[in-house]
């Protein structure tokens, strides 16, 4: 059975992750302030990508429509009389246990990637699933993926370079992959679209193993 499938994220990445499979997909961001209970990595990512999941689900089933992101932002109104599919997911660099969000500034940015560089860090993406049928949560699948990322060394000249493009100021870890940032990745142990924002292969299989069909 093909359900609806809504992204709880306003994330252009995980946005062009799915539309690479050639997924069908509403985007209804969560907007609710995060809470984190642990310091863990992958307990972070589970508890965030759960919070998420869960705002957007309760309140589609609070009312018999929902509101989705169109185009240029507009909100379209959609019947929610159909199997739903909530995505939420979150994503942390972690470096010797320790969590880095988004940098707050240049500084901080500078200090991750020196940080970084030279080392080898884990990219965790927490990924939570609830289901709806006929206005009732059926079932809900949580997980999260590792990756293991090698940066090689870098100058600070390097550094400052990179930093004045702007991209390291709304990653987590300060570095974007799949951009600039990737002449100073050396190798990747682990799922590429991870590190990225959306483990895209785990997501498939783990839905369609429980009969859903969002292709």
């Amino acid at each position: 059975m093909k359900y609806q499938l809504i992204l709880a994220s306003a994330s252009p990445r995980r946005k062009k992750l799915l539309a690479q499979i050639g997924a069908e997909f509403e985007i209804i961001p969560a907007t609710g302030e995060e809470i984190i209970t642990s310091i863990e990595p992958e307990e972070t990512v589970l508890e965030l990508s759960g919070q998420k999941a869960r705002e957007v689900a309760e309140n589609i089933l609070l009312s018999d429509t929902y509101f989705v992101q169109g185009k240029e932002n507009a909100l379209e109104q959609k019947q929610a009389d159909k199997g739903v599919v909530v995505l939420g997911a979150d994503t942390v660099v972690a470096f010797q246990g320790r969590i880095l969000g988004k940098p707050t500034g240049r500084e901080d940015a500078s200090r991750m990637l020196k940080m970084l560089s030279g080392n080898t860090h884990s990219v965790f993406t927490g990924v939570t699933m609830i289901v709806l049928d006929n206005g009732k949560e059926t079932k809900s699948l949580s997980f999260y993926e590792e990756t293991k990322v090698t940066m090689y060394p870098m100058t600070e000249e390097q550094i400052q370079a990179y930093v004045n493009t702007g991209e390291p100021m709304d990653k987590a870890g300060a570095y974007g992959i799949q951009g600039k940032g990737a002449i100073y990745i050396e190798k990747i142990v682990g799922d590429y679209p991870n590190v990225v924002g959306l483990p895209l292969g785990a997501v498939y299989q783990k839905l369609e193993k429980s009969g859903i069909e969002i292709l």
